[in-house]
């Protein structure tokens, strides 16, 4: 059997996430499709992580593993024929067979963007957290660098998880605007279930003036009562995995 990586690209607005469901297909399935489309084999393709409705990959990494001899090099564009528009292989490489997408990667990347607009766009609405407010750039900056290295993260975690261990170390987190669109970039080893989305809300509250406490403080209470809103996920994408 060949071990097969695959970095694969996709809008998440139409689908379920990345994992298949009792009535949608999700990105996983899709790609599935596809692969039994070009090699009869049914595979189950393993995901770096998985990527909730409406959020988007630039970089999402897969591991499945098949008989079939079609070179890797060909195997985007066979892919890509069978998959819809919105999903697309965009690099595939053969691997060792220890390769695990998920437990072989050492770190994520992700982008937010935020529209800061008085009037909705809609070249963005899809990809983008609508923001009408102004808000305090230089204070968002600031602030954000309190999320710089380990700390316990409880706070920033929503309901629903049954993680027990909460610590997870930031490596870099960047604010940038251009003209009306501010994009966040966050890199660490782990995140705990709609980290980043909570930290956007986080930030967005305090450059609104509404959270007026500091970063660091709001970290120590290890409490989702003392963090923002969770903003929503279509402004959400997974670019890099690191391993």
């Amino acid at each position: 059997m060949r071990n097969i990586k695959i970095i694969i690209q996709y809008n998440g607005e139409n689908y379920c996430g990345w994992q298949k469901q009792p009535d949608s297909l999700g990105i996983q399935g899709n790609i599935e499709k596809a692969i039994y489309e070009i090699t009869k084999e049914k595979v189950k393709i393993t995901g770096s992580g998985r990527t909730d409705a409406g959020v988007h990959a630039l970089g999402q990494v897969a591991n499945f593993k098949i008989e079939s001899s079609i070179p890797a090099e060909k195997i985007p564009n066979a892919l890509n024929a069978k998959l819809p528009k919105d999903i697309s292989i965009i690099a595939c490489s053969e691997v060792d067979d220890e390769f695990h997408s998920r437990y072989s990667a050492k770190g994520k990347r992700y982008r937010y963007l935020i529209y800061n607009q008085l009037y909705r766009s809609p070249i963005y609405k899809d990809t983008s957290y609508h923001v009408r407010y102004d808000l305090d750039f230089e204070k968002m900056c600031k602030e954000a660098k309190h999320l710089i290295g380990e700390h316990d993260f409880k706070g920033f975690m929503s309901s629903g998880s049954s993680v027990k261990d909460t610590v997870r170390t930031i490596y870099d987190i960047t604010l940038e605007k251009h003209e009306d669109l501010i994009i966040l970039e966050v890199e660490g080893n782990g995140f705990l279930y709609n980290m980043v989305r909570i930290i956007v809300g986080t930030l967005v509250d305090i450059g609104r003036g509404r959270i007026n406490e500091s970063l660091a403080d709001i970290i120590n209470y290890k409490s989702r009562g003392k963090t923002g809103h969770t903003a929503p996920a279509h402004g959400l994408f997974l670019k890099k995995v690191d391993y």
